[in-house]
């Protein structure tokens, strides 16, 4: 298998991610039309429930593993890798066994602790046979992510996508005459569904390469005991699991606490999972769809970072960390101003639902800083100190629990209080990373990169908002003219960025 750079693997990742964000919007926009709101909000309540049971599931050794297989590699140690991938399967196959059994058990105390909605219950219940199924493919894709190797994972990304698109419609449109819990449930399981055929393919894909490099013929007894190996994955894997508690829990409360917080304000159950629906299935996918080019330097960014310290080269570990700034800079920019620019016809047109606009509009500026905190969190997890990340973390959602409540309730906020306090938390957040990279390693801030993209991206929403105003005298097809302003916004940009040597083409002769 072919080690590939942190820029290949990120652009194979990011081509991936690409496919299966424009698929997960086309589910995204079969659920807002057919679920409505509600049935979105539904939907929402029972997937941090199922998040907190993946996290115990996992216990954060993805990540773990991505690092320490990079830095057995520099060793040329493929015992090592055996020895991590046994304990590594064992673990987190057992746990995600018992755990799916709790909770298909439970699931009814579950349900009347951590729902709002107890029509939820069902969404729940359709989505705890993922455990297991994640369990072993987040093993799997540590150890490409550690061989740095990021094709099998874009791969299962793009057949888990199109697997679940072509269930949603299936389960849905056969569930809803039952009721809108039911078809909520539906779309739940096209996704288990999806992710089962995401395994399936990154099985086959590693016994593929298991067969070209090494093999298990070697019998558990003949292999040292894995205790050594045990606890350098605890070492990471405890500190990532703890981050991943916090957002587990985090979003296991923040539906609680944002529908109650609007109960204070005054503002009824249903209509409480409405709006919670319309910013956490709507306004946030929005928000995070072209952060998947970051989302995406993350994943090798960790063994690379990990693998630069493995081999004491401060240099590289500067150089890569601005790498990844640079390219969280080079895309947030145009992403949150194209947010922001076209807030009314992006949510109207996609979801059908206008009255997003103002909270996607409020929230876009402040979530720019999200583009860095992705790649500066993996930074700090590849250095060693994913105990760090966890503390900031920690922080950041702390204040934003106490944003939420305090604003939220207000009748005059409401669920303007909940997209202020979720804001925040970013700012925050990233802030906490910048100036813990700053005391690890020290950061070397280049303002000229950051003077030209602002510029850019100024020029940009000017020519963006120009061009959107001339259109509307040519066309009164919504879709036509948000394609046609994006398009053309997105090249003056471009165009600006080639000028101003922010981006270089090599051409060779």
């Amino acid at each position: 298998m072919t080690k590939q750079s942190l820029l290949k693997g990120t652009i194979i990742l990011t081509i991936g991610a690409l496919i299966t964000r424009i698929l997960g919007f086309a589910n995204g926009i079969v659920m807002a039309n057919v679920l409505g709101p509600e049935g979105v909000g539904l939907i929402m309540m029972a997937m941090p429930v199922t998040g907190l049971l993946i996290t115990l599931t996992t216990l954060g050794l993805p990540v773990a593993i991505s690092k320490l297989v990079a830095e057995a590699e520099v060793k040329n140690d493929p015992q090592r890798v055996k020895k991590i991938l046994i304990v590594s399967l064992t673990t987190t196959s057992v746990i995600g066994i018992l755990l799916m059994g709790g909770a298909l058990i439970g699931a009814k105390v579950l349900a009347s602790i951590f729902l709002t909605d107890q029509r939820a219950y069902y969404s729940l219940l359709a989505v705890i046979p993922i455990i297991p199924i994640i369990a072993v493919s987040s093993v799997i894709k540590g150890y490409f992510r550690g061989k740095q190797n990021m094709t099998p994972i874009a791969l299962s990304q793009v057949i888990e996508q199109f697997s679940r698109i072509g269930f949603i419609f299936l389960f849905v449109q056969w569930l809803l005459p039952y009721g809108l819990e039911f078809a909520a449930a539906g779309a739940v399981l096209s996704g288990i569904i999806g992710e089962a055929f995401s395994l399936l393919y990154l099985m086959s894909a590693f016994k593929w390469f298991k067969r070209r490099r090494f093999s298990f013929r070697q019998p558990f007894s003949k292999v040292d005991k894995g205790k050594r190996v045990f606890f350098d994955l605890m070492h990471t894997g405890l500190p990532t699991t703890g981050n991943g508690l916090i957002h587990s829990l985090i979003g296991v409360i923040q539906p609680i606490l944002i529908t109650q917080s609007l109960a204070i304000a005054g503002v009824g159950t249903a209509l409480a999972t409405q709006q919670f629906g319309i910013v956490m299935g709507f306004v946030i996918p929005l928000l995070m769809l072209p952060g998947f080019v970051t989302n995406s330097l993350s994943i090798p960014l960790i063994p690379a970072i990990s693998e630069a310290k493995e081999q004491n080269a401060t240099g590289l570990i500067h150089k890569r960390t601005q790498q990844s700034i640079r390219i969280a800079l080079i895309v947030g920019v145009p992403s949150s101003l194209v947010l922001w620019l076209f807030a009314d016809q992006l949510t109207t047109v996609i979801y059908n639902s206008p009255e997003a606009a103002i909270l996607l509009k409020m929230m876009a500026p402040f979530h720019l800083l999200q583009y860095f905190r992705i790649p500066l969190q993996a930074v700090i997890t590849g250095l060693g100190k994913a105990n760090l990340v966890m503390v900031n973390d920690l922080i950041a959602n702390a204040a934003k629990l106490a944003f939420i409540f305090l604003l939220a309730s207000r009748p005059d906020f409401g669920i303007y209080g909940v997209c202020l306090g979720i804001s925040a938390s970013v700012i925050l957040g990233t802030l906490l990373h910048f100036a813990t990279i700053s005391k690890l390693v020290g950061f070397r801030f280049v303002p000229g990169d950051f003077i030209k993209v602002g510029l850019s991206g100024a020029i940009m929403g000017f020519v963006g908002h120009g061009t959107f105003d001339y259109l509307s005298t040519v066309t009164t097809n919504q879709i036509l003219l948000l394609c046609a302003s994006v398009f053309v916004t997105m090249l003056t940009y471009l165009l600006l960025l080639l000028f101003l040597g922010v981006i270089k083409l090599r051409l060779k002769r």
